[in-house]
């Protein structure tokens, strides 16, 4: 392996600068005061490009796996290019604090996409705390408790969208508080936005797609690289409904959008002010990590179309950077998960512009939620407990995965005899509802809701019921600059390491494809790609997922599609297009439907802002293992001894 250059530390300064000038902090203090500052934005980000090119390792190519450096000599040298890492320390403090359980298990989470609510310490305190006010009761209760779930649960209700939205319904003070605290840390305003809780992210583009007027605003038109299952949901939805979808195309093989195809979708050639239909615009890609202008936007705006924005992949302070009330969206969508590493369930919020209700249909629909505090679950099954009535059984969270394996959660209840739930546009209560006998241990519905309404535990300075999100206030606390700038080194010294890694043959080739931006300021910290063998053949994304898991790497994979392919690439599109299951591949077709299901199988990994260079370090080296022709069989063999199940390839 070559040597780094011994200059790197000297050198390293432009690109130290860079990462904060589009911010504005304060001037940075330097031996080279008198020299010309940097004020240009495009000369900020073509000297961090050309930095970190140029010095993690350069003119070096990786060819053996127990070649590549070690972990630290890598991290000293991941310093030097960017010495402002170091002013991240912040988050390896928070998380040594607060997320141990990430260096207890050495797993490396990188498949989580949506903002954490709670920490693991915060999660761990309320379930030792729980466990005690258990076991000190004077009636025992009967295993598992309800502490396992941390902090709430959610119940389901139907009902009509727009009757809520105009109208509102009763909510508990639980629900009250978690939405000003979401819509505080989002920067969204309660004057402006109408906030609906959802089961998660699909439930809530469906809930737009069945309200939508497609009879009147027939069209559709959304721009995404990749297949996801909201997506496909509000499409299928639409259609039915009379809607015309369409969608964006990507240049192979950086992925960008095709600018002038979609401007003509968008652009009316009528000057009537009719609204056209509704355009889905994601602020960037959560498999490829392309960011995407927000101008198309305001072009939509300017030609009648309501605009829908997809936030689900931004990062935990990326709202701060928006602009929400510049652009003013009719609806915007996110979510949310319980605890980084430990708790995926969580729940979906959709935003309506109040000023967007009226053009909303009257429809029923599914998948809006209550949010049920596990305190108030507790007390009840202690009630009912402490009548002789333990029958009943613990509520679950189940994980509600989209089918590019991209985590959409949600937690959901099941439910059983000793439980039901009321559905309809009020305040939806679990109660117990196996035949509850009068009492004085029983649970009537009315008593239910009274508590739930009432009863207050912590007060704020307005009286209101406060909730601590520990997660949300320590990204708070770290602010936009540190997060952002912390996951811009991480996700680019990746990207440019990966592609050191080439095949030990003649011609050298890559063992990495990476799909969507290489190496680039403001790319995303999420990355698409694809392992290939010595012959040029690709390894299966779900078998490259399943050992990376078995390495305590955490991964997901995902499917590009709607991409669009110029005459130099022909050759290209005839070798890499198949459906998601792995055939036609050398397929291609002129009929629209059939190229709508041909396109690209990958891997992706997604890094919060917890992650460390040691996760990147650990997805890095675990790739380099694919130079050994004989790996996948040696891992076959391995766990065959075992006496393990063996991938099937």
């Amino acid at each position: 392996m070559q040597s780094l250059g011994q200059n790197e530390g000297s050198l390293s300064c432009p690109q130290g600068c860079c990462p904060t000038l589009l911010f504005n902090p304060p001037p940075p203090q330097s031996q080279n005061t008198t020299t010309k500052p940097r004020n240009s934005s495009a000369e900020c980000r073509h000297s961090f490009v050309a930095t970190t090119s140029s010095y993690i390792f350069p003119n070096t190519k990786f060819t053996n796996h127990e070649s590549l450096p070690s972990l630290h000599e890598s991290f000293g040298e991941f310093k030097k290019v960017y010495p402002q890492y170091s002013e991240t320390d912040q988050v390896d403090h928070l998380r040594a604090k607060e997320y141990y359980h990430l260096s207890f298990s050495n797993q490396s989470c990188l498949d989580y996409i949506g903002i954490g609510l709670f920490s693991y310490y915060q999660r761990q305190h309320h379930h030792d705390t729980s466990k005690t006010q258990l076991a000190s009761s004077s009636t025992p209760l009967s295993p598992p408790q309800y502490s396992d779930i941390p902090f709430f649960s959610i119940s389901y209700k139907t009902g009509n969208l727009k009757t809520l939205l105009l109208h509102g319904g009763q909510e508990s003070e639980f629900e009250s508080a978690m939405k000003r605290r979401i819509m505080k840390f989002l920067n969204i305003s309660e004057n402006d936005y109408f906030m609906v809780f959802t089961a998660n992210r699909t439930s809530a583009f469906k809930l737009v797609a069945d309200s939508y007027p497609f009879q009147s605003s027939k069209k559709l038109l959304t721009v995404y690289d990749y297949e996801s299952e909201a997506v496909e949901a509000m499409i299928c939805c639409s259609e039915k409904r009379g809607a015309k979808a369409m969608s964006a195309e990507f240049s192979w093989s950086r992925l960008r959008i095709q600018s002038t195809k979609l401007r003509k979708m968008i652009v009316s050639k009528k000057k009537k002010k009719k609204k056209r239909g509704l355009f889905v615009f994601p602020l960037h890609s959560r498999v490829t990590g392309a960011r995407y202008p927000y101008l198309w936007m305001s072009i939509a705006q300017e030609n009648g179309w309501h605009v829908l924005i997809d936030a689900c992949a931004l990062g935990p302070k990326d709202m701060d950077s928006f602009g929400l009330s510049l652009f003013q969206p009719d609806f915007l969508i996110c979510s949310f998960y319980k605890v980084f590493g430990e708790n995926p369930s969580g729940f979906g919020c959709l935003f309506v512009k109040k000023s967007a209700i009226t053009t909303l249909e009257s429809s029923s629909c599914a998948g809006i939620v209550n949010l049920v505090p596990d305190r108030f679950l507790r007390q009840s099954s202690e009630d009912k407990c402490s009548s002789g009535n333990c029958k009943q059984k613990p509520l679950s969270s189940l994980q509600d995965q989209e089918l590019s394996s991209l985590n959409s959660f949600s937690g959901r209840i099941q439910t059983s005899e000793a439980l039901k739930v009321e559905e309809s546009c009020e305040l939806q209560i679990m109660v117990a509802a196996a035949e509850p006998k009068k009492g004085s241990g029983s649970v009537e519905a009315k008593e239910v809701v009274e508590s739930l309404q009432n009863k207050k535990a912590q007060h704020g300075e307005n009286g209101g019921f406060n909730i601590e999100c520990r997660c949300l206030d320590q990204v708070d606390s770290l602010g936009l600059t540190m997060v952002t700038n912390r996951t811009r080194y991480l996700i680019n010294w990746l990207v440019n390491s990966m592609m050191k890694l080439k095949h030990p043959n003649a011609a050298g080739e890559p063992l990495v494809k990476i799909y969507g931006p290489k190496v680039k300021f403001d790319r995303g910290p999420a990355l698409a790609f694809n392992v290939f063998d010595w012959k040029g053949e690709k390894v299966e994304p779900v078998l490259v997922q399943k050992l990376a898991d078995r390495n305590n790497i955490s991964l997901s994979y995902g499917f590009l599609h709607h991409i669009w392919f110029a005459d130099k690439y022909s050759e290209d599109k005839g070798k890499v297009l198949q459906t998601k299951e792995g055939r036609g591949q050398g397929l291609t077709t002129n009929k629209k439907k059939d190229r709508d299901k041909l396109g690209v199988t990958v891997v992706t990994a997604a890094l919060s802002f917890l992650a460390n260079f040691e996760d990147v370090y650990k997805l890095w080296t675990f790739v380099a293992r694919f130079l050994d022709a004989d790996f996948v069989e040696k891992e076959r063999w391995r766990y065959t001894a075992l006496n393990q199940k063996t991938i099937e390839v």
